[in-house]
């Protein structure tokens, strides 16, 4: 068993999710997962975000809506 670190599990996140790390790679990524309370609310974070992200329209965010979502992330820094 590899120790997989948060900065590694942040790295690997997407190819978790797109099923594209190798079996021992994902295994390391799930006793990692069990671990870290802060890992797993990034995992989920993110799946939101993903799924957030396919339910928008074809054609883009209004003008507003976008530039409400920018100012919230300049907002968080």
């Amino acid at each position: 068993m590899s120790d997989l670190e948060c900065r590694e599990f942040v790295e690997q996140v997407t190819a978790f999710l797109e099923g594209a790390l190798s079996t021992e790679a994902e295994q390391d990524f799930v006793d990692h997962l069990a671990l870290c309370d802060g890992c797993e609310r990034y995992l989920d974070q993110i799946r939101q975000t993903s799924q957030a992200l396919t339910d928008l329209p074809a054609d883009g965010l209004p003008g507003d809506a976008r530039s409400a979502l920018l100012n919230a992330f300049r907002d968080r820094r």
